[in-house]
């Protein structure tokens, strides 16, 4: 590795004071010196042995080198021995400060000096990240690269995104790449401040309180105390900013949590050292050690033993050993060590893949295993043995992960080892070099390729000497948020980290989300402060643009804009916010719900106005269990405790082939001999179901491992790429025929009935399923002994299963097939229909000389193969039967569905599955009803026929719309409004075969078209882009991970409890805080309406009517908690929110705040607040003086005391009254709240002596009699207004309650 330039000098070795006990006795100097570069070594050991060693080692380096150095640097030196990974830097030149060229003496003073300024700057780090500032701030603000990981050591130069990449397996990189760590987090340190009041004050109320309070640091605009109008704002946006916070360090809470999963790692050391430090007592015998070992290698050679294997061992590329790192540490180049249900935190390509039974034997014969291999002074460990489903080793081991985490398909995907590294000793990963291409957010492409080095000091002169290459393939790699689904060990170097994966590329930045609510009361708060502003102006006019008290006109409006801003009430905001928190905590404590979380709490009013649903359907609508529920054989459909017919047919047929002896296999040309009287009909069902269910036995791409359960019995487990396979054989087990051994070249079925093996078939050929052949065969061989190598001519028998949209057209011609497959479908069911045909001994010999020159053919190679077996296998096939595979849904997903539709709810289910498979969760979930008309658009090439392909539905409103996601893209692209003009209008839209970026495009293109709330639902990392663009995103908890909940506003464990996250919780908190939004209006309004009269009748003089603690009081503790205890009224219970879904549907509309009823309140507000104020001064008019003319001290005397204490108390009770009004379901605590405020307000009388007349309030009836009057007059004519509309045109709520 090339030395920075301004390296340290040495230490003066005057300052070292440590004896030199070093012996200058026989040693090998390429242990001592493995950093030596490869570009200088000898290929072989004679020449190195002969070596002018004087040159490239002073003996003074060999005695001071690694013993004189300062006693405090020790430690220090290990560390950073340990991270720098000596062995690997050794690779290439190190360029000393003194002189040019190659250093092939790492172990020099310079090279001491290096690690040693390593040491240095390791312990300034310690002491300057005390003095780091961002210790000082809470954990959600710290920059996450610093308080995460920061390891002086990493290369100060990042990699390019944009280029592709070469890693070094096993190695500290030359280039730094991004951390491995999730974050769902929306702020950093830098972005949180900055973020927060962004989006606080672009909001005009936020905007318009702040200008008020800025106003008053001015001299001839300050209007009572500087604090009335600072600490409300103050308190508003710390409220905001501390719910932010909160929301975010608990998202960061649970990103620690996945960052923190642990791992295991596998570490390469340089032969001899383990955890990068000379291993056992080396550091004080190695030399001897040495010696003895020297001596024992001549005396096998001597005796005839092999050199080569010694050298071989001496010359191991690296000691491996196995560590545990947290997912947030691994790095590229890291190789990790996995196993079954193990997630892959990162983009990784596999380099071994073993069966985990092969580890477990290893362990029982007294192998090291992998987790305990540990190689010392160049000594080889065990390795794993290549034990895997093929005889080649070349051929790479397989392994099967499940994606559907990442794309939403449910089928396990098969995965290879690199053949170059299948075969290769763990040791020797070190050689191995990845050429990978730039980040790339597509899922299902990937190039790359893998290089093997030449082994240092290759021995072998007939070795190469060159590097072996091999490509990479998408076959090769797993990505992130995958999980290893087979029973194997994996071996698989991380290639991308973080946000460079595939899943991070796939998923959008979180974004601030702001309620509709919010939105439309910023509206209304528009439109008031127009108002104010008009009021303002029109009160100057009508002075005549006079000088009042020194102050110009245009200075006179801006103090009446500052009286009259209480029209918009800063509490407004603090009584939404705590309205927030406390829907947040009913939902927290949901006994109906449990474990719903609430992660952005500033959205829960949009639960109550969604009009779209996008649901993904993998792990969503469906558990992904396959059950087989139905088995039709042409006459008869078995299902259900039909069942165990079935059973009785296979019993029949293999416990009398007990008779041919155990050495004999069944065949398909053995008759079917069941029970003495037996119909002649029953007898040819029973031969019937027994083929079909021998077909469905053998036509599969499983294979059986032995697993143990919970109580450390041993199992049988299946691996697969598709669970409906899985599903099918534990059908076959269950009625009993058993796959008892499955490998590339056999199958081996065993009755139940006593374990027995009793069909064995040869595989011949296997063509796989792919989604555009819809169809998977497989052509065997039956074996008719034990003992038998081959199948001689065995009967040969070619099965096949498929889809019925393309089985019909290969089975013979039949008059059932149709009308019971559409009967399966109408149920859910996935349909797959089983063929057979059996073939002679000429023609599968014709078959595969066809098949064999069609495999040679350069061009159109899979066409011309596929030819030949439509031709020579693919007709007039014996049909067998139908299956119908269930895919399980969740709980209570079909009334769900069903109730949210007839809240008036659109559901679209946005999929990553097959077209087949979407369609069949469509119709059972009941998405889709019975009988309705499913319109398909798949396999959309050309986009001048995208327009044609929608024109059906222009006829068809009530239609479904089934589209892929090629077609999909299509329209995106080209034909965006006239597709989303026709499928918004469509009752259900099911798309699937989606990416992850086309289920992110669809929300948002439904948001800016339809101006509509959407919510988006989903469980795993593919839906994370879809729920973060969706105005409410919900994520489910996940078997496989926490991926969607971590970026979901709402987490929830099912399906199900959606309905009344949406019915129940969303309705309650709209409707609460419209009423509360409305009542804090109407609370500032009326007052502003008080000082308007008192304006106009003190002539225009901008005199406040109530001051100081008398404008905080009703604002706080005089109103603030019986209007805030609204937030616990509801118009319905539970129960007829379920019945009656459709009054969610009003919701939608918005009629709880509209513009309609905004200004109904601004008119009941402008009628109290004329006959409060208005009242008050005519009934007591002293407090001017009677020529008209204003008294000096106006505020300080008697008569206005009197006025202001006659309003203020009206003002006080009647906002109790009218909240107590509006209630329609008394709490306890609402009655709490009304009484306990009107004994506050009247205890505090004697108090407010500096404002009332308290003698005048005490001492007679006149005040008493004029509150009476005034409160009458403002109260009744309201409250019988209510009482007519609601017996003229009663709301949903009162006629499903019946009252």
């Amino acid at each position: 590795m090339s030395r920075p330039t301004g390296y340290r000098q040495p230490p003066d070795q005057d300052d070292f004071h440590e004896d030199d006990r070093a012996s200058d006795i026989d040693i090998d100097l390429d242990e001592l010196d493995p950093h030596t570069s490869s570009a200088t070594r000898p290929s072989s050991f004679a020449s190195r042995l002969s070596q002018d060693f004087g040159n490239r080692i002073p003996l003074r380096n060999l005695r001071f080198g690694g013993r004189r150095r300062p006693p405090h640097a020790h430690d220090a030196d290990l560390e950073a021995l340990a991270d720098e990974g000596n062995l690997f830097t050794a690779r290439q030149p190190v360029v000393s400060s003194g002189f040019g060229g190659e250093d092939d003496a790492p172990l020099l003073t310079n090279g001491y000096t290096r690690r040693a300024s390593h040491a240095s700057f390791l312990q300034g780090l310690d002491t300057r990240q005390q003095k780091w500032p961002w210790r000082l701030l809470p954990a959600f603000m710290r920059p996450s690269s610093f308080a995460e990981s920061f390891d002086p050591l990493d290369p100060e130069d990042e990699h390019d995104p944009s280029s592709q990449r070469t890693i070094t397996v096993g190695q500290k990189q030359p280039i730094r790449f991004p951390l491995n760590a999730v974050s769902h987090a929306k702020y950093t340190a830098y972005s949180f401040l900055p973020r927060t009041l962004y989006n606080e004050f672009k909001l005009f109320l936020n905007m318009y309180f702040l200008l008020v309070a800025v106003s008053q640091i001015l001299p001839a605009l300050r209007i009572g105390y500087l604090s009335t109008y600072i600490a409300p704002l103050a308190f508003v946006i710390s409220v905001t900013l501390g719910k932010e916070a909160y929301d975010d360090m608990y998202r960061r809470k649970r990103d620690n949590e996945a960052n923190s999963e642990a791992y295991k790692v596998l570490r390469f050391d340089e032969p001899g050292r383990v955890g990068g430090q000379l291993s056992g007592e080396s550091r004080r015998s190695k030399t001897a050690h040495l010696t003895e070992k020297r001596k024992a290698k001549r005396k096998r050679t001597e005796q005839g033993g092999g050199e080569q294997a010694e050298l071989d061992e001496e010359l191991a590329s690296s000691s491996v050993m196995t560590m545990v790192k947290a997912a947030k540490d691994l790095k590229v180049g890291d190789v990790l060590v996995l196993s079954k249900g193990s997630r892959i935190p990162a983009d990784v390509a596999i380099l071994k893949s073993v069966s985990a039974d092969a580890a477990v034997k290893e362990q029982e014969d007294g192998t090291a295993s992998l987790d305990d291999t540990l190689i010392v002074e160049g000594d080889s460990g065990v390795d794993l043995d290549n034990e895997t489903t093929t005889e080649d080793a070349s051929g790479g081991g397989e392994a099967f992960i499940r994606t559907d985490q990442l794309d939403g398909e449910t089928d396990w995907k098969l995965r290879l080892a690199v053949p170059l590294a299948q075969a290769l000793p763990e040791s020797e990963y070190v050689r191995l070099q990845v050429i990978a291409g730039k980040p790339d957010k597509r899922v299902n492409d990937f190039a790359g390729t893998i290089n093997l080095l030449p082994k240092r000091g290759q021995t072998d002169p007939a070795a190469p000497a060159t590097s072996r290459s091999s490509p990479l393939t998408i076959d090769h790699t797993a990505w992130a948020n995958t999980v290893l689904a087979s029973n194997t060990t994996v071996h698989a170097v991380v290639i991308y980290t973080g946000p460079q994966t595939r899943a991070a590329l796939s998923t959008s930045e979180p974004r601030s989300k702001i309620g509709l609510l919010e939105l439309e009361i910023n509206s209304l708060t528009k439109i008031l402060c127009i108002l104010t502003a008009a009021l303002s102006f029109i009160l100057v006019a009508l002075e005549g643009f006079n000088e009042i008290n020194d102050h110009v006109w245009y200075v006179n409006v801006m103090r009446f804009l500052i009286l009259f801003s209480t029209i918009v009430p800063i509490s407004l905001r603090v009584n939404l916010d705590m309205g927030k928190s406390v829907y947040a905590w009913y939902i927290h404590r949901d006994p109906d719900i449990p474990g719903t979380v609430v992660r952005t709490s500033t959205i829960p009013e949009d639960l109550g106005r969604i009009e779209y649903l996008l649901t993904d359907k993998t792990g969503t609508l469906t558990r992904n269990e396959m059950v087989l529920r139905k088995v039709h054989v042409g006459t008869v459909s078995y299902g259900g405790e039909a069942m165990e017919e079935v059973s009785s047919y296979i019993r029949q047929t293999f416990a009398l082939a007990d008779g041919q002896g155990s050495s004999a296999f069944f065949t398909p040309s053995m008759a079917f001999n069941p029970t003495s009287g037996t119909t002649r009909t029953r007898r040819e069902i029973g031969l019937r179901v027994r083929d079909l269910v021998l077909a469905l036995a053998l036509s599969h791409n499983v294979t059986p491992t032995i697993e143990e359960d919970e109580a450390g019995q041993p199992v049988t487990a299946y691996q697969a790429s598709s669970p409906d396979e899985i599903a099918i054989v534990q059908w076959t087990e269950l009625v009993g025929l058993k796959l008892a051994h499955r490998d590339r070249k056999s199958i081996s079925l065993q009755f139940t009935g006593d374990s027995r093996t009793v069909v064995k078939v040869e595989i011949l050929n296997l063509f796989p399923f792919t989604s555009d052949s819809k169809r998977m065969g497989i052509v065997v061989r039956f074996l008719r002994h034990a003992d038998a190598r081959n199948g001689g001519d065995g009967e040969i028998v070619f099965f096949q299963k498929g889809a019925d949209t393309v089985m019909t057209s290969i089975v013979a011609a039949n008059d059932w097939l149709d009308e019971e497959t559409a009967n399966m479908a109408r149920e859910g069911l996935r349909t797959l229909v089983i063929g057979r045909k059996t073939l002679s001994s000429e023609q599968y010999a014709a078959f595969t000389a066809a098949y064999s020159d069609a495999s040679l053919e350069l061009v159109g190679r899979d066409a011309a193969m596929a030819r030949v077996v439509k031709q020579h296998l693919e007709h007039n096939l014996e049909l067998l039967g139908v299956t119908g595979v269930e895919d399980k849904l969740q709980p209570l997903v079909k009334s769900s569905l069903e109730l949210l539709k007839n809240a008036g709810i659109k559901i679209w289910m946005l999929t990553g599955d097959k077209v087949e498979t979407a369609r069949c969760i469509a119709v059972s979930s009941k998405l889709v009803s019975r009988g309705q008309y499913i319109h398909t658009i798949a396999g959309l090439k050309r986009k001048e026929a995208a327009l044609d392909a929608l024109s059906v539905l222009h006829n068809q409103p009530n239609a479904a719309l089934l589209i892929d996601g090629q077609s999909l893209a299509i329209y995106l692209q080209h034909h965006r409004i006239a597709f989303i003009t026709l499928a918004v209008r469509l009752p259900a839209v099911i798309a699937c075969r989606c990416s992850p970026t086309q289920k992110a495009d669809v929300a948002r293109l439904i948001r800016a078209f339809t101006k509509k709330r959407i919510a988006c639902i989903g469980d795993g990392g593919n839906d994370v882009s879809m729920i973060q663009a969706a105005d409410v995103g919900v994520g489910i908890v996940g078997k496989e991970g926490r991926q969607a909940s971590l970026a979901a506003d709402f987490s929830i464990t099912q399906f199900a409890f959606l309905t009344k996250l949406l019915v129940w919780h969303g309705r309650n908190s709209y409707k609460r805080s419209a009423k509360l939004a409305q009542f804090v209006i109407h609370r500032g309004l009326i007052i502003s309406v008080c000082q308007t009269v008192f304006s106009v009748a003190s002539h225009f003089e901008p005199i406040a009517l109530y001051r100081d603690w008398l404008l905080v009081g009703y604002a706080t503790i005089y109103t603030m908690m019986p209007v805030f205890s609204l937030v616990l009224d509801q118009d319905v219970d539970e129960g007829l929110a379920n019945l009656y879904p459709e009054l969610y549907k009003e919701l939608t509309t918005g009629r709880s705040l509209s513009y309609k009823t905004f200004f109904v309140w601004v008119g009941i507000s402008v009628y109290q607040g004329l006959i409060i104020q208005g009242g008050s001064e005519l009934l007591d008019p002293g407090f001017t003086s009677t020529n008209g003319v204003s008294v000096p001290n106006l505020t300080s005397t008697t008569g206005f005391k009197r006025m202001v204490s006659v309003s203020y108390t009206v003002l006080v009770i009647n906002e109790l009254v009218m909240v107590a009004a509006e209630i329609t379901t008394w709490h306890p605590l609402m009655i709490f709240s009304i009484v306990q405020t009107a004994l506050v307000y009247f205890g505090s009388l004697p108090f407010l002596g500096e404002y009332f007349d308290l003698g005048w309030i005490v001492g007679g009836v006149g005040f008493w009699w004029r509150f009476a009057a005034i409160s009458a007059a403002s109260l009744v004519p309201v409250y019988a207004g209510k009482v007519i509309r609601m017996a003229v045109h009663p709301p949903s709520y009162r006629k499903v309650r019946g009252v």
